[in-house]
C-alpha cells in the first residue's frame, strides 16, 4: 500500500520544474496567483499544512505560530534568511525549521560586486542618459567621471559564504580585503584572500574607500550601521548592501548621501521592503534594485531542490540537512 503523501502548502509560485517534482512526491497545495498571502492566509494554512513553504517576505512570527495545528511539524523556508520566522516559537512548539543555505551565495556575490563596479562608475546615470533620450555632446575628458576601484580598500560586514565569494572576487578586480566578523576566519582563507581582520568595526569603517554589507539579520545587527557608524566612513566612501536593509538605518544613510557626506550606495534591500524610502529614490549616488541579488533561473531551482530534500528527508523520518535552531541565529 503506497505511503500517504503530506501535505504541503507552498506560499509563492516556484520554478515550475520545483512545483512540479512538489507534486509528485507531496500533496502540494500551490500558489497559482503567486500574491503574497495575508496574514489571515498563513494562519489558515499553518492550521492545515504538515509542511509548510514560506518564502523570506512571508512572516511566520507568534501570532502565526499561536493557530498552528498539531500537525504541523516542519517549516521548509525557501531562502537562507530566517528572520522572517520565529524560530524560538516554532521549536518549543515542536515544529522543525530549515533554510536553503550555500546555493545563493555565487549569484548574491555577483550582484554585491556589480553594485560596486555600478555606483563607482556610474552605470546607471551613464545609461539613463541614453535611455532616457538625454541630449548627449559625445565623449569628453571630464564627463560622467566616477572612481577607479583597483588598489582601493574593501570592507566586508560578516565574512560568512557569501562575504568569502564576495571578497574572492574583490581580489581579482585589484580590491585589497579587510573585513569585520564575531570571529576571524580559518587562517587558511584569510592567507588566500589576503585579508586584514578588524575585531572592531568602528576602527575599520574610518579606513575602507567601500563597505559590503554581507551579514544576516539578527536583533544584534538591526541598525549595525546606525548614523554614527556611517558618518566614521570617508565622505567619499561607498556602501553596498545584499544582505537585508535592516542592517542599515536607511534615514541616516539618507541624510548623509544628501548632504554629500558619502561618495554614493548601491543597495538591493532595503529597511521596509517593498516600501522603498523615497529620499533614496531621488539621489541621484545611489543605485537601487528591487531585491534581485538571488534571481537567477539556477539559483531559485537549487533552492526548490534544497526545499524538497529537507521536506524528504524529514518525511523518512530522519533529520533535515539544513535544520535551523534557535541557538545559530
Amino acid at each position: 500500500m503506497a505511503k500517504r503523501k503530506p501535505l504541503v502548502i507552498v506560499t509563492r509560485r516556484l520554478p515550475d520544474v520545483v512545483e512540479t517534482r512538489m507534486r509528485e512526491l507531496f500533496d502540494a497545495q500551490l500558489n497559482l496567483e503567486d500574491r503574497a498571502m495575508t496574514q489571515a492566509e498563513l494562519i489558515e494554512a499553518v492550521g492545515k499544512a504538515e509542511v509548510l513553504v514560506p518564502t523570506v517576505t512571508d512572516r511566520i512570527d507568534k501570532a502565526v505560530l499561536a493557530q498552528a495545528g498539531p500537525q504541523l511539524k516542519l517549516i521548509a523556508n525557501f531562502g537562507t534568511g530566517v528572520d522572517n520566522i520565529d524560530v524560538e516559537t516554532a521549536t518549543n512548539r515542536g515544529i522543525i525549521v530549515t533554510n536553503t543555505p550555500g546555493v545563493l551565495t555565487e549569484d548574491t556575490a555577483d550582484m554585491t560586486m556589480a553594485l560596486v563596479l555600478a555606483v563607482a562608475r556610474r552605470l546607471t546615470e551613464g545609461a539613463a542618459i541614453i535611455s532616457d533620450g538625454k541630449d548627449w555632446g559625445g565623449w569628453s575628458p571630464t564627463w560622467m567621471l566616477g572612481h577607479r576601484i583597483y588598489g582601493k580598500r574593501l570592507g566586508i560586514i560578516g565574512m560568512g559564504r557569501i562575504g568569502q565569494a564576495v571578497a574572492r572576487r574583490a581580489k581579482a578586480f585589484g580590491l585589497q580585503i579587510h573585513y569585520h566578523n564575531r570571529r576571524p576566519v580559518n587562517p587558511r582563507i584569510e592567507d588566500e584572500l589576503e585579508a586584514t581582520y578588524w575585531e572592531s568595526l568602528d576602527q575599520m569603517l574610518a579606513r575602507m574607500d567601500i563597505i559590503s554589507v554581507n551579514c544576516p539579520h539578527t536583533p544584534a545587527t538591526y541598525h549595525l550601521l546606525n548614523a554614527r557608524r556611517l558618518k566614521l566612513m570617508k565622505p567619499e566612501a561607498i556602501i553596498v548592501n545584499t544582505s537585508r536593509g535592516e542592517v542599515i538605518d536607511e534615514n541616516a544613510l539618507a541624510r548623509m548621501l544628501e548632504a554629500n557626506e558619502l561618495g554614493g550606495a548601491g543597495l538591493d534591500v532595503f529597511e521596509h521592503e517593498p516600501a522603498v524610502n523615497p529620499r533614496l529614490v531621488k539621489c541621484e549616488r545611489a543605485v537601487l534594485l528591487p531585491h534581485m541579488g538571488s534571481a537567477t533561473l539556477e539559483g531559485r531551482i537549487d533552492m526548490g531542490e534544497k526545499v524538497i530534500i529537507n521536506i524528504k528527508t524529514f518525511v523518512d523520518g530522519h533529520s533535515p540537512p539544513d535544520r535551523v535552531l534557535p541557538s545559530m541565529i
